[in-house]
């Protein structure tokens, strides 16, 4: 698996260890603000921002469909609409796709080991949406 991280050159073939060191250097405001996990077929996991205001985002090459992370309880501390501000811009977020950089971890990890994905994060299809950008 490739991972790509903002700022840092790409690591072709990265390790549990490695990836995990990376993920939690993670910050909104820099100089590693978002990273990417992707795999031979051109699936990928993205995440934006670090600590306890991360968003996931997950592509099927296949399909061309594109998920955003979400759980089943809102955020009491973010609500709808609420901007996720990082190095790559600015998200809308809903208050349900709020995670920390420990669900980030599990998410991500389970995706290097080929393993299914945590059942708590669910997913929401969001390929309308980018498509009409």
């Amino acid at each position: 698996m490739r991972l790509e991280v903002e700022g840092q050159p790409p690591v072709a073939a990265v390790g549990e260890a490695e990836l995990r060191v990376a993920l939690s250097t993670l910050r909104s405001e820099g100089p590693a603000s978002f990273a990417c996990l992707t795999d031979e077929a051109g699936d990928y996991l993205q995440v934006a921002s670090g600590g306890v205001t991360c968003m996931i985002e997950r592509h099927e090459a296949r399909g061309h469909r594109h998920f955003r992370a979400f759980q089943n309880g809102a955020s009491g501390i973010f609500a709808d609409g609420t901007q996720l501000v990082f190095g790559s811009g600015a998200i809308r977020m809903r208050s349900d796709e709020w995670f920390t950089i420990r669900d980030v971890e599990a998410v991500f990890v389970c995706f290097l080991r080929g393993e299914p994905l945590p059942r708590h994060v669910r997913w929401r299809d969001i390929s309308g949406m980018l498509s009409r950008s």
